[in-house]
């Protein structure tokens, strides 16, 4: 067949059928028309986190390593763990926080002070039984109301990047990433055990948490549209994808 053939063939097709046909006889021709059908999705997360990357990148750069990054997910992609785009999209995601951290992009004042308020997160919430209050954790910092929401702004885009690398850490204890036909019992249930406890989580977070943390992830909106659902400031909008970022942290760490 040749390429104008195929591609005529190919636009009348689904993308599940596409996959059918790109198991039966991969191409390159046909492997590029699923990459090219899911060429926004690439867009969208590039320009949805642009502020890990802006320092170091140019968007139109970020995006040709996220089509590239398509291209091999077109080959791993299993059809059993779900849908193709639920699966490139974290690849992507994570393609993207490989690269900052390889250029340690985050300035060192923001990643200190980052993690001192984490530090002082997991410390109140293990001495109180309960998450502590943006006031109280201040407190314990001693700064301002203030700063602390300062901080908390500049601290969203590290937040994500940090919640990647406790998220890892889970993945690491259960084992490498497998198809669901060639995961071990053992893998699987410690994999469940993982979504399980990470939905436990999000479900204690506080409603507008929940809502930004999945307009975020689950949508892949940008955050100043977030802003305008919620009725709110973008840096405050920042400040509650930070805080419920790193109450997740906390809840997610390892006994």
């Amino acid at each position: 067949m040749s390429n104008t053939a195929a591609k005529t063939a190919y636009a009348d097709m689904t993308v599940e059928e596409l996959f059918e046909e790109y198991r039966r006889e991969p191409s390159d021709e046909l492997k590029w028309e699923i990459v090219m059908r899911h060429t926004g999705i690439v867009r969208n997360i590039a320009l949805q986190i642009q502020g890990v990357y802006c320092t170091f990148a140019q968007l139109d750069d970020i995006i040709n390593e996220g089509l590239i990054t398509l291209a091999k997910a077109v080959d791993k992609y299993d059809p059993s763990i779900g849908k193709f785009e639920t699966y490139v999209a974290k690849r992507i995601r994570g393609m993207i926080i490989d690269l900052a951290r390889q250029q340690d992009w985050v300035p060192r004042p923001v990643r200190r002070r980052t993690k001192e308020i984490e530090r002082a997160n997991a410390e109140l919430y293990n001495e109180l039984g309960r998450f502590p209050t943006e006031h109280e954790v201040a407190q314990r910092l001693g700064i301002s109301d203030e700063e602390y929401q300062d901080a908390m702004a500049n601290a969203s885009m590290y937040s994500v990047v940090s919640l990647e690398e406790t998220l890892e850490g889970y993945e690491q204890i259960a084992g490498p990433e497998e198809t669901a036909a060639d995961m071990m019992p053992e893998a699987s249930l410690e994999r469940q055990e993982l979504l399980d406890k990470l939905t436990e989580a999000i479900s204690s977070l506080r409603e507008n948490e929940q809502i930004v943390l999945s307009l975020y992830y689950q949508k892949d909106m940008k955050m100043k549209d977030i802003a305008d659902i919620l009725g709110v400031s973008h840096a405050r909008a920042s400040q509650i994808h930070t805080r419920a970022i790193q109450k997740l942290k906390v809840l997610m760490a390892p006994q």
